[in-house]
């Protein structure tokens, strides 16, 4: 079994540490290859994914541009508009999404409440598009903001959300119950925050799914504030948990998942 993970850059990538440790785990043979894949040789990756793989994961920025090489897309990545895991089926390419249910799983397992809570999604990219799916339809009355307005009001329509302008911007984020953090802002610079210049949410809980470094500026300052957090992690093993189902149809060991990913970041 042949499976691997398609992004750029994916120097940060701990996918290859979840899956080999699940593989093992389960007793299947296999391998999980990092595939750095810049959009513009995406069209020459996939035929060596509809040739060589049984699965792969997609990562930024490929998302929604890998979208046009699928044959088929399950309901929720129609929904979504967004893919993260391919499954090859003897050479027919099916795109689905396991970032939104992989996030769902990740607010209940930390006890952090959503349905008829305030949400408030930063950014408006591929994962942007599972996460604030994933909260609509778990009954959330969602909020996007990106820094380009255009885009956010585009993903806003698509999803039937709403969507704030910069002036808005500052009393959401005070009112809101939950905030996540979907932008790559805190991985590259773990100085930076999504939210330079403006307060944080006066109660609730603040999510970044940005897992490397695991305890980005914008957690760090969160919990100084006395807010529960979330980071990234979470959503990252149990969205690799239901690619890897998807693949293989086992049913991963979760707390193996874990125990790999935190000691790879143990080592980093």
């Amino acid at each position: 079994m042949k499976l691997g993970i398609l992004g750029f850059p994916l120097t940060h990538s701990l996918s290859p540490v979840l899956h080999e440790a699940a593989l093992k785990a389960a007793g299947l043979e296999g391998s999980y290859r990092v595939l750095p894949t810049p959009p513009e040789f995406l069209r020459a990756r996939m035929q060596e994914v509809r040739r060589e793989f049984t699965g792969v994961n997609v990562t930024i920025p490929l998302k929604e541009r890998v979208i046009p090489y699928l044959d088929e897309l399950s309901d929720e990545a129609q929904a979504i508009g967004a893919v993260n895991t391919i499954l090859n089926r003897a050479g027919v390419l099916v795109g689905f999404n396991t970032d939104a249910p992989g996030f769902l799983k990740s607010l209940e397992e930390a006890g952090l409440a959503y349905k008829r809570q305030r949400a408030l999604v930063l950014g408006a990219g591929g994962a942007a598009r599972g996460v604030a799916y994933a909260l609509k339809k778990g009954g959330a009355k969602v909020l996007l903001y990106n820094r380009t307005l255009e885009r956010a009001e585009a993903l806003a329509a698509e999803l039937g959300v709403g969507v704030l302008s910069p002036a808005a911007l500052p009393h959401a984020l005070r009112t809101c119950d939950l905030l996540i953090n979907t932008t790559s802002v805190g991985m590259k610079d773990p100085t930076a925050s999504p939210l330079e210049g403006l307060e944080l949410p006066h109660s609730g809980a603040v999510v970044d799914i940005v897992y490397t470094p695991e305890h980005t500026r914008l957690l760090r300052e969160a919990k100084a504030a006395g807010l529960r957090t979330l980071g990234g992690l979470p959503m990252l093993v149990w969205q690799g948990a239901l690619a890897f189902e998807l693949w293989t149809g086992v049913k991963p060991d979760v707390d193996v998942m874990y125990r790999a990913a935190r000691a790879a970041l143990d080592a980093q």
